[in-house]
């Protein structure tokens, strides 16, 4: 068996798997280890770009209106893996190479492989992934393991917060800074399993750009800054854009130092272990009285208070 993945979220959960020995091509987006140790097959017209917000909202729109697409396949590449089974998705777009662009490249190839496309919208359907990965790798039984392991995490959180008699904290999640995104598919589920409750999100569905007045309306006690496809120091160049806005020191969140930028790949990236740690992350920031974050994830969040705003 031999495969490639065009979807980060599935290199990471071969290798949770341990399934990386089948794994032969992946994303120039793919986990530092699947980088250093496999084949670059899909890379980005943006890779190694410095945009804004707002430009990269620009360009991506742009591409859309004109049927392309950012991304592309290193042809010769995959003719020489000539792969059995590729995994691709059809969520987003703008976030990673589709199924269309994935088909256009394999048309190319002598021998067909089997195009997997991983399309979940819920927290449930990521969970569901790893099945349909390990079963398209002839492994279904180590997805079994794994997820197992990972309901019980999840499970933990639960009783802690039932234990404590902890009340839902109302929160918003922001998928994107310029123009501001709501959250949206498996991250209001992340929220909820957290302690929380996101009435702007779009439970099971895109994110949407959320007018900033919505947003002071709904007045968070908690916001969630996780801009898709940025680090928390790529995040704090955009910070200014928020800080700027009218009402902004009026909000319940930034009145109580309850502001937090955290990395998009617990979010938006939809492998079930880094789901499972944005629910640990969440549940930290969210009741902080029950429980406390995890040393391997501090590094992945950044409290407002304690950034300096350009």
């Amino acid at each position: 068996m031999t495969a490639c993945s065009f979807l980060p979220a599935a290199t990471r959960m071969i290798y949770d798997m341990n399934l990386q020995h089948l794994l032969h091509g992946v994303t120039f987006e793919c986990p530092h280890e699947a980088l250093n140790e496999k084949p670059k097959v899909v890379r980005c017209v943006l890779e190694g770009k410095h945009y804004s917000s707002q430009e990269i909202d620009r360009i991506f729109s742009a591409s859309k209106a004109q049927g392309k697409s950012l991304y592309y396949v290193d042809d010769d590449l995959l003719q020489s893996i000539q792969p059995d089974v590729i995994f691709t998705q059809d969520v987003c777009e703008v976030c990673q190479i589709d199924t269309a662009c994935t088909s256009a490249a394999v048309a190319k190839l002598p021998r067909q492989p089997n195009l997997v496309a991983l399309t979940p919208a819920s927290l449930q359907d990521v969970f569901t992934t790893a099945v349909t990965i390990a079963t398209a790798l002839g492994h279904e039984e180590h997805a079994y393991l794994y997820l197992a392991s990972l309901q019980q995490r999840i499970d933990f959180i639960i009783d802690e917060l039932r234990r404590a008699k902890a009340l839902p904290r109302r929160v918003m999640l922001m998928e994107w800074i310029e123009p501001i995104y709501n959250c949206g598919h498996w991250i209001p589920h992340q929220v909820a399993y957290a302690g929380g409750i996101d009435m702007l999100s779009n439970p099971n569905g895109d994110s949407i750009v959320t007018p900033w007045s919505k947003v002071v309306k709904y007045d968070p006690d908690v916001l969630i800054i996780a801009s898709c496809g940025f680090d928390v120091k790529r995040s704090q160049e955009e910070l200014h854009l928020l800080t700027a806005k009218p009402e902004w020191n009026t909000l319940q969140a930034v009145k109580n130092n309850r502001v937090f930028i955290v990395d998009f790949d617990l979010f938006t990236q939809p492998s079930a272990s880094t789901l499972v740690d944005g629910i640990e992350v969440l549940a930290a920031l969210f009741h902080p009285q029950v429980f406390t974050l995890p040393l391997r994830l501090e590094n992945k969040v950044a409290s407002l208070q304690n950034i300096h705003i350009h």
